[in-house]
């Protein structure tokens, strides 16, 4: 083998025992990772179902109501305000923080919920 040869066989192997250890190193780009987890919460019978939701920031959450009388969802801290939702009318809110967001219907108070951003 001539050094040259040499040289750029020596750089192949070290490139390949690089991507060896960076693959194992659990690492993704931020290009790589998946798009957030959106979640639906439907509005039946008074209730919020599923009552609480778990979503990593930047997901969107759609409620929808599903009952035949209208509904709000507004969060306790300000943060998110639905305008009074009909019959399979939806309202979404995309969650930018992590945090736990409780929230109820100002129309019914004892219906509640929450949405656990991570």
């Amino acid at each position: 083998m001539t050094r040259k040869n040499m040289g750029i066989t020596s750089l192949a192997a070290l490139v390949a025992i690089a991507m060896l250890l960076f693959a194992g190193s659990g690492s993704v780009a931020a290009s790589d990772q998946p798009p957030a987890a959106n979640a639906d919460v439907t509005i039946d019978n008074f209730v919020f179902g599923p009552q609480t939701v778990t979503v990593p920031v930047g997901a969107t959450v759609t409620w929808i109501n599903h009952d035949d009388i209208p509904h709000t969802v507004v969060s306790t801290d300000g943060v998110f305000k639905s305008k009074v939702r009909d019959t399979d009318e939806k309202f979404s809110y995309t969650f930018t923080k992590a945090g736990t967001y409780a929230y109820y219907c100002s129309v019914h108070p004892k219906m509640t919920g929450t949405v656990v951003v991570k």
